[in-house]
């Protein structure tokens, strides 16, 4: 069964964003794929992260994180942010402190900064579902998406 589970897994498609959150001084941003919309009244948005990431730590301390939609030319920025280190993925690019205190890119689609009101561990990631506190666009294009990736995320860390 595992291979036809994979096989199916991979034909699953999901939008790429960047995660950003900060904790106190500490800044990071991650490459975030397992996301969604829970409710519109309120607004609340869910994404899921693996609990060895620095970036789960951060959003369990400051209950805070930032997701990013990127246009489908925006491809430059997945190596960026999946790299180890938190300074290098914010240098030389545009960015500032949102109402959150999380980092906001500002050469992207969108940014929705949530405040964490629920975490779930259904499974080996952690769902945080955070309600929309700030949002900013940036214009109509079109999103980056799995269908432009070349890979699939499985949950594997």
């Amino acid at each position: 069964m595992e291979k036809t589970l994979i096989a199916n897994m991979r034909q699953m498609t999901y939008g790429i964003y960047v995660l950003t959150t900060r904790n106190g001084s500490d800044i990071n941003g991650m490459i975030a794929s397992w996301v969604s919309q829970v409710s519109f009244d309120p607004p609340l948005i869910m994404v899921a992260v693996h609990p060895n990431r620095y970036s789960h730590t951060l959003i369990t301390q400051s209950r805070t994180f930032a997701l990013h939609s990127l246009d489908s030319t925006q491809k430059d920025l997945l190596a960026r942010f999946k790299g180890p280190d938190p300074a290098a993925k914010f240098s030389s690019i545009a960015w500032h402190d949102g109402v959150t205190g999380c980092p906001v890119l500002s050469d992207c689609i969108g940014c929705l900064e949530c405040r964490v009101t629920q975490t779930l561990a259904p499974g080996n990631h952690t769902l945080f579902i955070g309600e929309v506190v700030n949002a900013e666009f940036n214009g109509e294009k079109s999103p980056l998406s799995t269908l432009d990736y070349e890979g699939c995320y499985l949950g594997k860390s």
